[in-house]
């Protein structure tokens, strides 16, 4: 199985090959044109110093070359070698011209002392006033090839060490960075499942050490995750422990007295105890709904009329009053029945804790719809605000003192609410109690 380490040694070796190969083939090119551009340039000089030196008569019989690899020769019409260089014989190199002739550029083997040689070679022919003279300025193909083979093959030898040299070297440096991100794993893989509470130590400020604060505050959440799901387990088997002991109990003691018992009132308390079990786990069920990411029904929504409808279906006790105050279309996007749960559970929590008087008001602030729901009861202590939206919390006597509900409602308008990309809060500071839903407004 291919690691990381050897992934990344391995494009780094493809890319670097790469580039180091057509660096050097580009340097290979440099170098040749180079060589030749410096050496055409000193032969065309040395060609008009010639062709001068024809003209006005003035040539010598020995002429120096270009360079000491190149050559030099002056011909007549009839092929006489009227001026060479020393490393020539007495013979023309090339036939002579009959007519004058442009400059111009052709390869040519020439003897070189004892040797033969490969030359570049310029060429042109001038009338004089002793006829036509052709005059020839080479220099060494094999000097510029040996250069550029000694070049080719320090590359050839060079890269294979470099490349080598690099391989180790990114092998080295990326498996002393992996290490680490392998010693954060293996500390993870030992945190036990059942104790999460322990972190990792923490690092350099560098990638490795942000992975490691990104995994401490992941498990910090796992860690919250399962504590909340350990006592809503323990709330929910106490909640539900409490209809089945009292259906259990009433059962016996009608077996134990079949003719005493009062069926019908038995069968009464059994429903009631039941309708109980009931709305405890169908609260249960939306509270897990509410807990999942945005909700797959999507339509357009009026939460004045929403409010209205909730109002009107509202079940309120005697000697309180429920006004409310909507009066504009106030639009959002997402699920009716959803919503709809959410106001009917601020309701029913006004309504059950007020003393005389709840008020529902629909606005908009900016981009958002704002849903509040006040009630003159006793209010929440402050150190009880943040835990009024827990699971099965009732708060204290005074304010639980008629609530016969599951202890779910408000942690369920607060999970759907936030599913619909909103939230409700608990207004500090308020008389009674404030609780505000604050949902995004259509169009915004």
């Amino acid at each position: 199985m291919k690691t990381v380490r050897a992934r990344i040694t391995a494009l780094a070796l493809v890319v670097s090959s790469l580039v180091l190969v057509l660096a050097g083939a580009a340097l290979l090119h440099v170098l040749a044109s180079e060589l030749t551009s410096q050496g055409d340039s000193a032969a065309r000089a040395r060609v008009a110093e010639l062709v001068e030196a024809a003209a006005d008569g003035s040539l010598e019989q020995q002429v120096p070359p270009v360079t000491d690899d190149g050559f030099v020769q002056v011909l007549n019409g009839d092929g006489t070698v009227l001026a060479s260089s020393p490393n020539l014989p007495d013979e023309p190199v090339d036939a002579p011209a009959t007519a004058a002739e442009n400059v111009h550029v052709l390869d040519l083997t020439a003897p070189d002392d004892a040797e033969t040689e490969r030359y570049r070679t310029w060429r042109t022919a001038v009338e004089t006033d002793g006829g036509t003279v052709t005059v020839l300025v080479g220099t060494s193909l094999e000097s510029a090839d040996e250069a550029t083979r000694s070049l080719r093959t320090a590359l050839v030898i060079g890269i294979p060490v470099m490349l080598a040299l690099l391989g180790l070297g990114t092998w080295y440096v990326v498996g002393r960075a992996l290490s680490r991100v392998d010693r954060v794993r293996a500390e993870v893989e030992r945190i036990p499942e059942d104790d999460l509470s322990r972190r990792l130590e923490p690092g350099s400020p560098d990638e490795v050490g942000r992975l490691v604060e990104t995994m401490n505050r992941l498990l910090a959440r796992v860690d919250d995750f399962q504590h909340r799901q350990r006592d809503f387990v323990a709330d929910a088997s106490h909640e539900l422990q409490s209809p089945i002991t009292a259906f259990r109990a009433q059962l016996e003691v009608a077996q134990a007295h079949p003719d005493s018992a009062d069926w019908a009132a038995l069968t009464t308390d059994l429903l009631e105890d039941t309708v109980r079990m009931e709305e405890l786990v169908h609260d249960l069920l939306l509270l897990a709904v509410g807990e999942t990411p945005r909700p797959e029904s999507d339509e357009t929504v009026d939460v004045s009329g929403l409010v209205d409808e909730e109002v009107a279906r509202l079940v309120i006790r005697p000697g309180v009053r429920v006004g409310c105050e909507t009066g504009f279309p106030a639009q959002v996007r997402g699920d009716r029945g959803q919503l709809a749960r959410v106001v009917a559970n601020l309701l029913e929590n006004a309504v059950t804790h007020a003393a005389s008087q709840v008020t529902v008001t629909v606005t908009e602030q900016g981009d958002s719809v704002l849903v509040r729901v006040v009630d003159d009861g006793p209010g929440v202590p402050p150190d009880q605000a943040d835990r009024i939206f827990e699971r099965f919390y009732r708060g204290d006597a005074a304010r639980s003192r008629a609530d016969t509900g599951t202890g779910l409602g408000l942690a369920i308008a607060r999970a759907l609410t936030r599913r619909h990309g909103g939230d409700v809060v608990l207004v500090a500071g308020s008389s009674g109690a404030t609780f505000e839903v604050r949902l995004p407004r259509l169009g915004a």
